[in-house]
């Protein structure tokens, strides 16, 4: 008996989901423009989701070839911000005072090779390196590059710092570095459009960065240079040979990599330390350097696009409020049309559970129809950052289920009063409605 009862339920249920499915399709024009107002709203919140995984993907790509178990110490004023590049040396604390020989001072070279030469935490590496001119032109005989080739002066240490490895040839050596002579490494990047698909041809030939000669002795593997970062358009010789290009960087960079990435807290504040000695600063003077960490910069980026991540919600709530409200009118409208029907079928035993259940299914078929078009839109447009900034194919399946349910708590909002009113009609008035 109660399985017959199930069986029952369960049919009446199966009928209200057919005769809601056969009503949408029935009203093509109505029920259309209601799922592209949900699809849009769906679409906006998916597409801007997408393409921000796209950037966090790139980022953490582009940071994490870093090192995870590096950090660098630079120039405090040369710290990248979102707060316009100010310039300004603050004060943390007012027990600090000012050290004005130190205050607005680059990085020199006798305190970057002090600093090599001083450190000595267990199983380290420091690299001493400086940024060198960017927007470069490189030819080889007939061949040239496109102007964004970079420019990087460092010691023997700076690729296993900054995650490169060599593919061909060798790396520079402490005669290359102490006497600045005119050698050089190539990226990837470069030596391909230079020297074609066997790119371990660059080994030995002689090439022009700018209008200076350099010997090649290197090839870098390929990092897999992304739109944030090209890594592998560049060209690497040592930091006393890049004094010879013009607009350099004032400051040179400190690396230091340690073994195991639990050690870079205890690593950093050795170095600080070291560092402030190297620099003779006394102990109530403010730090006036700044030891970074690649995986911090990167958050300072992803935190940036979570910003972004809000306000693209925010539009898709919004976007859905308006859908909710159309889809609650139009189905208003469907109540006042079938009237007459409504109370036909009360009329010939339908309960009012049944007439309440076809207008809730009808109404989140519609959401859900909206939701699933919008899905698919806003994948495919949001997968378009993917393509330029050349990452895999992004689902952001999170937004994707979050958007189900926002769609269907839509479907079933809008429903509601509507569902209530025609469950409510009189049968005997509603057979009268014209």
């Amino acid at each position: 008996m109660c399985l017959a009862q199930n069986d029952m339920a369960a049919m009446k249920i199966t009928d209200s989901l057919a005769l809601a499915w056969r009503t949408v399709r029935g009203n093509k024009l109505r029920s259309s423009i209601t799922i592209a107002i949900i699809a849009f709203g769906i679409m906006a919140l998916i597409g801007i989701i997408t393409a921000i995984e796209a950037m966090n993907q790139s980022l953490k790509e582009s940071f994490s070839s870093m090192g995870a178990n590096a950090f660098s110490i630079r120039f405090r004023e040369a710290r990248m911000g979102f707060n316009g590049g100010n310039n300004e040396v603050k004060k943390t604390n007012r027990r600090y005072k000012e050290k004005k020989s130190n205050m607005g001072k680059p990085i020199l070279k006798d305190e970057a090779e002090r600093f090599k030469n001083n450190f000595n935490f267990p199983r380290s590496i420091v690299s001493v390196y400086r940024r060198g001119p960017g927007a470069q032109e490189l030819h080889y005989l007939e061949k040239k590059t496109n102007p964004q080739i970079t420019v990087w002066g460092g010691d023997e240490n700076y690729l296993a710092v900054n995650g490169y490895s060599i593919a061909a040839g060798r790396n520079l050596n402490e005669l290359d570095i102490r006497s600045g002579r005119n050698v050089c490494i190539l990226g990837s990047n470069v030596a391909t459009k230079l020297f074609g698909a066997n790119a371990e041809r660059c080994i030995d030939k002689i090439i022009r960065v700018g209008s200076m000669p350099y010997r090649v002795v290197g090839l870098l593997k390929s990092k897999g240079s992304s739109a944030m970062m090209r890594q592998d358009d560049m060209v690497f010789t040592s930091y006393s040979n890049i004094r010879r290009f013009q607009n350099i960087s004032s400051s040179y960079i400190l690396g230091v990599m340690v073994n195991n990435v639990r050690e870079l807290d205890v690593a950093s504040d050795e170095a600080t330390a070291v560092f402030r000695a190297v620099r003779k600063m006394e102990p109530a003077d403010e730090i006036n350097f700044v030891v970074e960490r690649s995986d911090k910069f990167a958050e300072l980026f992803i935190g940036f696009l979570s910003s972004i991540t809000g306000a693209a919600g925010a539009i898709g709530f919004i976007t859905l409020i308006g859908a909710a409200i159309g889809l609650m009118n139009i189905m208003l409208v469907a109540v006042s049309e079938r009237t007459r029907e409504v109370g036909l079928v009360k009329a010939i035993g339908g309960k009012s559970s049944n007439i309440r259940q076809q207008f809730l299914f009808e109404s989140i078929i519609i959401s859900l129809l909206g939701a699933f078009f919008g899905i698919i839109l806003g994948i495919l447009v949001g997968n378009l950052f993917s393509i330029i900034l050349q990452t895999g194919f992004v689902v952001p399946w999170k937004w994707v289920i979050i958007g189900v349910v926002l769609c269907t708590a839509v479907g079933l909002i809008a429903g509601i009063y509507p569902a209530m009113k025609a469950a409510r009609l009189n049968p005997i008035v509603a057979l009268r409605f014209e």
